[in-house]
């Protein structure tokens, strides 16, 4: 019944979301198979070479497809599923991060359109109104750039000076274009814009740029740089963020280094929204040192307006302090209970979830790799349906939270949002009628986060009467 019930209850959006974590295995396979693509069998591994006929523990995607026994072995390694330690893979992180090299020859860039819709027709069908996917066009031309412009010290405007524009614009330009391909492709795919559209075609999308915390300073820089000047010029993409493995020697070593660098950039850009990965982390998996302060540099010094995971909040050395200044700032936290649970062993009550609402630091529910995983949203609200004492009212304030921090442009719906009240213009609207006041028609008008706020307030009033209507639900 609680799958039943949270499969169908609206959902604000999806702010932690990596289009290429968010692909199921077997279309990945899949999509090898068409391509004619290798598979290493004794690594279980997706090959960028072309096999016209098996060689050695080389084999052709579509033969691997073909048989059982060995696509279950595939997605197996190329995913979470069936995971359980052993000598090979002793924990659910290194498996989880292994994946990516393992699978990512398999994508392509002639199957980002199909990756795109496969993320948005399973939005759709978990009544999810907004993506705020993560992706990274054209990443290698800025990690170029950067090995070509050395950063001398924290020198960050001599190096930023010493980009050319031709440089600039034209990773401007294939970024737009790989997007564009991206988007056209989904929608052919999708039939938008017919009178068969697919479900998908409804939710709506925008992009973080994703820059990669594993490289050399000034290759991490010229990311940084580069995503911040796509975001100025492509309303599509609507904030920047950093991934990679937390705990990696790189990101370790570089992390304030790299909190300085947003801070930099911040100063030149500030209206760039910025939600950071900090705090994906756990006691053991580094040094007591390694938590002390990866969430308050990346709220204090970065400038961070969102923070990804935000596991290790309890470790911080000034906890108190930055939980407070979180909720200060409304600084909101991106949840995603399984895969704090599957790559660091957090779960229950020992994450951080009930800390931070008790700081009244704002939180909301996301995926980030729900392919990997094998899952999907319905999923992590269950999950935390079964983990913690939630009300319904409850559950609705966090979808709503989604939506409310988004990175969408415009003035929100809510004046205020403990509780959630409606602006002026849209406060004597009966949110059941079909008629809009013309105030709040006219505010609608011109703020697509409004909107999109709008149309889940709508989603509420016809799941609760589907609910009231639903003999699985009425009281006996």
């Amino acid at each position: 019944m609680l799958e039943v019930f949270m499969h169908d209850f609206p959902k604000g959006a999806d702010l932690h979301n990596h289009l290429v974590g968010a692909i199921y295995a077997e279309n990945t396979m899949r999509w090898a198979a068409q391509d004619g693509l290798c598979v290493d069998v004794e690594h279980k591994a997706i090959k960028p070479d072309h096999c016209a006929q098996d060689r050695g523990k080389m084999r052709n995607a579509a033969t691997v497809e073909a048989d059982s026994s060995s696509e279950n072995s595939m997605v197996d390694s190329l995913s979470m599923r069936n995971f359980h330690p052993s000598q090979n893979v002793t924990s659910g992180h290194d498996q989880f991060f292994s994946t990516f090299p393992r699978f990512i020859a398999g994508m392509g860039v002639t199957h980002e359109g199909a990756m795109l819709a496969e993320a948005v027709t399973r939005a759709a069908d978990d009544h999810t109104t907004y993506l705020e996917l993560m992706i990274a066009p054209d990443i290698e031309a800025l990690i170029r750039r950067g090995l070509k412009h050395p950063l001398q010290g924290e020198d960050f405007a001599a190096v930023q000076a010493s980009y050319s524009p031709a440089e600039t614009q034209d990773f401007i330009t294939l970024a737009r274009q790989d997007t564009d391909r991206m988007e056209a492709d989904m929608r052919t795919l999708l039939r938008c814009d017919t009178p068969q559209a697919a479900p998908g075609c409804r939710v709506r999308v925008r992009y973080l740029y994703a820059t990669l915390r594993t490289f050399t300073p000034a290759a991490v820089f010229s990311q940084i740089s580069g995503a911040y000047a796509l975001v100025k010029a492509d309303p599509r993409f609507v904030g920047v963020n950093i991934v990679a493995p937390e705990d990696d020697r790189v990101a370790m070593r570089d992390y304030d280094l790299h909190m300085r660098m947003f801070h930099y950039m911040s100063g030149l850009d500030p209206q760039v929204n910025l939600s950071l990965h900090a705090g994906e982390l756990a006691e053991g998996l580094v040094p007591p040192e390694g938590l002390w302060n990866h969430i308050t540099n990346a709220v204090t010094v970065a400038g961070a307006r969102r923070i990804g995971h935000g596991v290790d909040m309890a470790y911080e050395q000034n906890a108190s302090a930055t939980l407070a200044e979180m909720a200060r700032r409304h600084v909101m936290v991106e949840i995603n209970q399984t895969s704090n649970d599957q790559i660091l062993g957090v779960r229950g009550n020992a994450h951080p979830f009930q800390l931070y609402r008790a700081a009244g630091v704002p939180v909301a529910f996301s995926t980030d790799d729900e392919g990997v995983e094998r899952i999907n949203l319905t999923h992590e609200y269950v999950r935390a349906a079964e983990t913690w004492p939630l009300t319904y009212g409850e559950f609705k304030d966090l979808s709503r939270t989604g939506l409310e921090y988004s990175f969408l442009p415009g003035n929100s719906l809510w004046a205020q949002t403990a509780p959630f009240r409606p602006v002026h213009a849209c406060s004597h609207t009966d949110m059941k009628s079909e008629q809009l006041a013309a105030s709040c028609a006219t505010f609608l008008q011109n703020s697509e986060k409004a909107q999109a706020q709008w149309a889940l307030e709508k989603n509420f009033v016809t799941f609760e009467e589907n609910v009231n209507k639903n003999t699985l639900f009425r009281k006996k």
